[in-house]
């Protein structure tokens, strides 16, 4: 099985080669005008740096009250550990379950805020992801660009690169 797997990605490997061979061999026949952009590039700038302080800020303050709520817990088991032993049984007993059914709480929307932030970056990813798309096809219609990479190539001259047009674009 193993060796199929390795088979078929060495075949996979070989077809992409293959078809970017086929590209290039055309675009030196046909001049074929071929541009690249920096997608880590992109996600680093100003523009994709200000969508996750926006998203910062609209979850801080359930993220501070997340905080604020552990550290409420933490203060209730030191304090429960110190007085433990002098406290009776059904007292001990109380404060456990009192402990317990609050932490069982902070666990939960601990894990609920994971989610929704989790939903909301994918949310502003995408949407930040689809201004790029425009953004280049704009620059490649405008342009005359016959095919645009984002993938890492190899080697690539840069005056093929389009990331700071793209992203004087999508900064406006």
């Amino acid at each position: 099985m193993k060796q199929f797997t390795t088979s078929t990605n060495l075949f996979r490997s070989l077809i992409v080669c293959l078809v970017y061979l086929g590209i290039l061999g055309q675009a030196h026949a046909q001049d074929v005008k071929i541009g690249y952009i920096d997608a880590q590039r992109l996600l680093q700038s100003a523009p994709a740096k200000a969508a996750e302080e926006k998203m910062a800020q609209e979850f801080s303050k359930r993220n501070k009250e997340l905080q604020d709520m552990a550290v409420k817990i933490k203060t209730m088991a030191e304090k429960y550990d110190k007085d433990a032993p002098v406290m009776s049984e059904t007292d001990r007993i109380k404060k456990q379950r009192e402990l317990t059914d609050l932490d069982q709480d902070f666990k939960r929307k601990q894990r609920i805020f994971n989610e929704d932030v989790n939903q909301r970056r994918s949310e502003e990813l995408a949407s930040f992801s689809d201004r790029i798309k425009k953004v280049v096809k704009q620059i490649a219609e405008t342009e005359k660009y016959d095919i645009v990479l984002q993938e890492e190539p190899i080697y690539y001259n840069p005056r093929v690169d389009l990331t700071e047009k793209v992203l004087k674009a999508i900064s406006k």
